[in-house]
């Protein structure tokens, strides 16, 4: 989507606060949101390793059913 000359972007820049923050207090934002991804990324993979593991017993499965009987 392309952008109109009259668009603008706007930053807003903050002063210091009246309070003193820690810096955990600062970061906590940023923290939960890294938290939610590794979250997120966390369940893919577990979801991606499950499909792989049902696709193997799937696919043992077909080849118990196709061998003949010995």
């Amino acid at each position: 989507m392309a952008r109109k000359k009259t668009d603008r972007i706007r930053i807003e820049v903050f002063g210091p606060t009246s309070e003193a923050e820690t810096t955990e207090q600062a970061l906590h934002p940023s923290n939960e949101a890294v938290l939610s991804l590794a979250r997120l990324i966390g369940r893919q993979m577990a979801r991606e390793q499950f499909e792989r593991a049902r696709a193997l017993e799937r696919k043992q499965a077909r080849q118990n059913r196709s061998d003949p009987l010995r």
